[in-house]
């Protein structure tokens, strides 16, 4: 499809405009198993969340806490038998003139954990400047210096407060997700056909308005030419 028929003439493919990268082969289904997988697993995040009880909080400290204890009990175990049955390779039962050839248990293989001073400098710098664009904005807002940024926050702020009361932060989450992963896809799929009605929707509204505009211009200067002629 060329880019002079595409919608609103848009140079870029659904593909670029998502970044053209793995992102985009996930939204746009080309990475099929990964976005399934994404689904499934918002939908059981969904499901545990929304209809078993547990809070995010309680959900992680019950992991975090059964994550401690494996690894603390698979540690302590590994030091115990090697440090009392195990003579070299040699597994040696008390009281008994047996001896068993067997590996010796190893420690939980967990990497290093440790943040470099650079990686934290980093992380401090990004931060920093969000921080400091995001107040630059609000002084900006607060002082009245940019109308149209105050009315579009205005506005998103609206939007947020009004779709907070209808649904919950998970639910709108969730339900986010599934249109990001379906509305992209079908509508590269059905590019050409929707594109076509898109245009003649607008053709057709832009046609209406000029009608409107036109009526209403006319009518508006008959009456001020009446009102004129009265006076």
């Amino acid at each position: 499809m060329g880019s002079s028929s595409r919608l609103f003439n848009r140079q870029r493919t659904v593909h670029e405009i998502f970044g053209g990268g793995f992102v985009a082969d996930v939204i746009l289904w080309r990475q099929m198993n990964i976005t399934i997988g994404v689904l499934l697993a918002a939908l059981s995040s969904w499901v545990v969340f929304e209809r078993s009880g547990y809070t995010l909080l309680s959900l992680v400290s019950s992991v975090l806490l059964l994550l401690a204890v494996i690894l603390f009990l698979w540690a302590k175990s590994a030091a115990i038998l090697k440090s009392k049955y195990f003579r070299g390779n040699a597994f040696a039962v008390p009281g008994l003139m047996l001896t068993f050839e067997c590996d010796s248990l190893p420690p939980p293989p967990l990497p290093r954990l440790h943040l470099s001073e650079e990686t934290v400098t980093e992380v401090a710098s990004l931060i920093r400047t969000r921080v400091n664009a995001l107040l630059s904005i609000s002084q900006d807002i607060a002082l009245g210096k940019d109308t149209k940024l105050f009315l579009k926050v205005a506005a998103y702020l609206l939007l947020i407060s009004v779709v907070g009361v209808l649904t919950d932060f998970l639910t709108l989450g969730y339900a986010s997700l599934l249109i990001v992963l379906t509305i992209p896809a079908l509508y590269e799929r059905y590019e050409d056909y929707l594109d076509r009605y898109v245009e003649m929707v607008f053709k057709k509204s832009h046609q209406l308005y000029l009608k409107f505009d036109a009526e209403c211009t006319g009518r508006v200067q008959k009456w001020i030419l009446e009102r004129q002629k009265l006076s």
